[in-house]
């Protein structure tokens, strides 16, 4: 199902006006966007279950915490969802961003623990081959390109900066995404590429899971 142009429109006018006296006299159009998201969501989750278990769904308050934050600004331009994978088993996680001008579908690994990052990191150390055949198939490099995310300078404690899986290894962030003009959140098969994208994450979260469920032997920790 596609996402009613009206959603779009609130959002671009909410990010030329955005001050409670505005949202508050166009509160109704706000409740009818959210509405719409909600419906959007709901086809998704419905989509990638049939091939994925997911614990559910959380739509981000568009509400924006401003106590600690220069831009005062009330509200968020956008609405983000966040599906949860079920299970320890399981890691990783799907993102929706929906913003005029920049939406997008991402997913990944935001802020590792240190000892997820830690087995991770020796993950890619002691054999970073599966990683890189991953990176290379056509399907990553169709949906999402390169992986993505912030990264040390030269190289972690503990870590040669001259390692052959020196790239990999120094990365603090492990993310995916893609992005969707307009048009295409606006079409008819919006969620069917949304679902699409995403299963496109699954052979990378299922090694991720794998390593993050057990030790370098591959004895299960979970």
């Amino acid at each position: 199902m596609p996402l009613a142009n009206d959603t779009l429109q609130f959002l671009k006018e909410l990010a030329a006006n955005n001050n409670r006296d505005w949202f508050n006299e166009h509160k109704p159009r706000y409740l009818a966007a959210k509405s719409d998201v909600e419906s959007l969501i709901t086809e998704i989750e419905k989509g990638l279950s049939k091939t994925d278990e997911l614990e559910g769904h959380k739509l981000f308050r568009i509400y924006r915490d401003v106590r600690f934050s220069k831009n005062k600004e009330p509200y968020k331009t956008s609405f983000g969802t966040y599906f949860k994978r079920a299970g320890k088993l399981r890691r990783g996680g799907y993102y929706l961003h929906l913003e005029p001008g920049n939406s997008f579908v991402g997913g990944g690994f935001w802020d590792p623990n240190p000892q997820d990052l830690k087995r991770i990191r020796d993950e890619f150390a002691a054999d970073d081959k599966p990683m890189r055949e991953i990176l290379a198939s056509k399907t990553f490099k169709k949906h999402f390109g390169t992986l993505q995310g912030d990264e040390v300078k030269t190289a972690p404690k503990g870590f040669s900066k001259d390692h052959p899986a020196i790239d990999l290894i120094r990365k603090k962030q492990f993310l995916v995404s893609r992005k969707f003009s307009d048009q295409e959140v606006l079409s008819d098969n919006f969620t069917k590429e949304v679902v699409k994208t995403f299963e496109a994450m699954r052979p990378w979260f299922d090694y991720m899971s794998d390593v993050l469920t057990t030790n370098l032997n591959g004895e299960r920790m979970v």
